[in-house]
């Protein structure tokens, strides 16, 4: 089990079960109902709204890969070749992607909040938000992610959130 997905588990158990096990016989304030406390490493704590909650992210990479924001990517992408054309890549929630040209299997993570597809026939391709719309950067064979790109277009997500 991905340590990520461990630590939402502990966490949706822990939501669940401490009202349940009556710590504090008196009830939390009306202000603090729906609310979560995260207790830091000093001792001081900080209350959050549930309702003001869209995502909790866990980046647990010393590395500076991070699995967070993982599930943003996974699915189907409708995205430019470079040339006018377009196509589609599926990223699968175990790491496998897959692309409708070239060589058509490969392998994705996230790393520095982008996605980054290896694919088999040598290219590597980038997801990445700019603003408010998503682009795919390309890297033909040979080339890093440290290096410009060979060509930049729009990539959009076909699946619905």
């Amino acid at each position: 089990m991905h340590s990520v997905t461990r630590q939402l588990w502990v966490l949706g158990i822990l939501i669940l079960l401490v009202p349940a096990a009556g710590f504090g016989s008196k009830e939390a304030p009306e202000d603090e109902r729906g609310s979560i406390v995260i207790v830091f490493k000093d001792g001081h704590q900080q209350s959050f709204r549930l309702a003001e909650i869209s995502r909790i992210d866990f980046n647990t990479s010393a590395a500076g890969a991070s699995v967070s924001g993982k599930g943003r990517f996974e699915g189907q992408w409708k995205v430019g070749d470079g040339n006018g054309g377009t196509f589609f890549m599926t990223l699968d929630p175990d790491g496998k992607a897959h692309k409708t040209i070239g060589g058509p299997s490969g392998t994705w993570t996230v790393v520095d909040g982008e996605a980054r597809m290896t694919w088999d026939d040598g290219w590597h391709d980038a997801i990445r938000k700019v603003g408010n719309k998503y682009q795919k950067l390309a890297y033909a064979p040979g080339k890093t992610f440290s290096e410009e790109p060979t060509s930049v277009a729009d990539a959009t997500y076909t699946e619905p959130n």
